[in-house]
C-alpha cells in the first residue's frame, strides 16, 4: 500500500474512506475480504490510479471480480504476495470492525434526520395554537432531543471503542507484517524485503547520490553443516549476521537472502567506501575462533567472501544484482576470505 492510501487510512478521513469503499463493494457485488477491501481502497483514495482504472474497467465490461481476479490485480499492480493466514484474520477483523462503524454511523445519521424532522413539524406547527398544545408541542421537542443526545452518546461510546479496536489491529497488522518481512533465524531482513527496498532504489534513473550493493557468502558453510550438524551451522550464520547487522543499520539495510548468503544496501555510499568497510567485518569474523556451544570444542574460524557493485545509471535491481553477484564469484575463485569490487573486474576487462 502506498504513502497517500496509508496517510488516508490514518487520517480523520478515514471512516468515509472506509464507508465509501465498502459501499462500492456491495454496490458492485464485490465479497468484503481483505484483499478486496485494500483493492478497493485504491478505487476511493487514488480514483486516477491504474489499479483503479482497470477495475473501473472491469464492471464497465461486465467483469465479476472473483477471487482470482483480485489477486490478479493485486500481482500486477501492487505487487503484493498472498497474505498468509494471520494477515488476512486480522485484515478481515478490522474490516468488520470499519463496517461495524459504518452501521453506528448510518444510525445515527437516521436519528439526526427524524429529529429534524421533528424540529421541521414543530415550527410549521408553532403559529396559532392554544397553551395545550404548545404544551404538547414542547414535550414532544424534549422528548426528540433526549433521544439523539442518547443516540450521540451511544455513537461516541462506540467510536471510542472501535478507535481502540481498530488501533490494536493496526498494530497487530503492523507486527505481522514485520515478522512477515524478517529472517526468523538471524533477525536480519529476509529476501522479499531486501528485494523490495533494492527495486526502490532502482526505480529512478538519478545516480547523482550513489548506491552501492554487497552480496556475501559464508565459505565453505556446507563443511560446518556436515561435520557439525545443522545447529552448529544455525550457530555460525546468527554468528555472521551479528556482525553484519551492527554495519547495516538504516539507512543501510542488512538481509538474509537466502542460505548462508547475505544481502547489503548502502545508500549514499560508493562501492570503495563500502569495500573498506566490509574489509573490516570481513577481518572482524574471521579474527574469533567459535566454540560448539553444545561441547565447547572448537569449530575454527569463519570467513567470508563478497561481492560489491555500486549501481550505474539506468541500472535496474536485476542487473545491479548479477554484477555484485560475479564480483563474488571472482572472491571465491580467488581463493575465498577477500572483497572483489565489480568495477576492478569489469576495468581489468576493458583494459584487456
Amino acid at each position: 500500500m502506498n504513502n497517500d492510501i496509508e496517510i488516508s487510512i490514518r487520517s480523520p478521513n478515514a471512516y468515509a474512506l472506509a464507508g465509501e469503499a465498502l459501499r462500492l463493494m456491495q454496490e458492485h457485488g464485490v465479497w468484503p475480504t481483505p484483499l478486496n477491501y485494500e483493492l478497493w481502497l485504491y478505487v476511493v483514495g487514488e480514483p486516477e490510479c491504474a489499479l483503479a482504472q482497470e477495475i473501473h474497467r472491469l464492471i464497465a465490461a461486465g467483469e465479476t471480480i472473483t477471487e482470482d481476479v483480485s489477486e490478479s490485480l493485486a500481482t500486477k499492480f501492487i505487487a503484493r504476495m498472498k497474505l498468509n493466514d494471520e494477515v488476512r484474520d486480522a485484515g478481515l477483523k478490522l474490516t468488520r470492525e470499519l463496517a461495524s462503524i459504518t452501521e453506528v454511523i448510518s444510525d445515527a445519521q437516521k436519528t439526526q434526520r427524524s429529529y429534524s424532522e421533528t424540529l421541521q413539524s414543530a415550527r410549521d406547527s408553532m403559529a396559532g395554537v392554544d397553551i395545550s398544545a404548545l404544551q404538547k408541542l414542547v414535550d414532544s421537542l424534549s422528548e426528540a432531543t433526549t433521544t439523539v443526545l442518547d443516540h450521540h452518546a451511544s455513537l461516541e461510546n462506540r467510536l471510542s471503542d472501535s478507535s481502540r479496536e481498530v488501533n490494536r489491529l493496526r498494530k497487530h497488522l503492523d507486527q505481522v507484517r514485520m515478522e512477515a518481512m524478517t529472517d526468523a533465524l538471524t533477525n536480519l531482513a529476509n529476501r522479499k524485503s531486501f528485494d523490495e527496498a533494492l527495486d526502490g532504489h532502482c526505480e529512478h534513473d538519478d545516480v547523482s547520490t550513489p548506491l552501492s550493493l554487497a552480496v556475501i557468502d559464508i565459505d565453505h558453510f556446507k563443511r560446518f553443516n556436515d561435520t557439525w550438524g545443522h545447529q552448529t551451522g544455525d550457530q555460525v550464520l546468527r554468528y555472521v549476521a551479528s556482525v553484519l547487522a551492527r554495519i547495516g543499520r538504516p539507512p543501510r539495510m542488512a538481509a538474509r537472502y537466502g542460505g548462508e548468503e547475505f544481502g547489503l544496501l548502502f545508500p549514499g555510499e560508493t562501492s570503495a567506501q563500502v569495500e573498506r568497510l566490509l574489509n573490516e567485518a570481513r577481518q572482524e569474523i574471521a579474527s574469533r575462533v567459535l566454540k560448539r556451544r553444545s561441547t565447547n570444542e572448537d569449530l575454527g574460524t569463519v570467513t567470508i567472501s563478497v561481492g560489491v557493485a555500486q549501481r550505474q545509471y539506468g541500472e535496474d535491481s536485476f542487473d545491479l544484482l548479477d554484477r555484485a553477484d560475479k564480483a563474488l564469484y571472482h572472491s571465491k575463485n580467488a581463493g575465498r576470505n577477500r572483497v572483489t569490487l565489480a568495477e576492478a573486474l569489469e576495468s581489468n576487462s576493458n583494459a584487456a
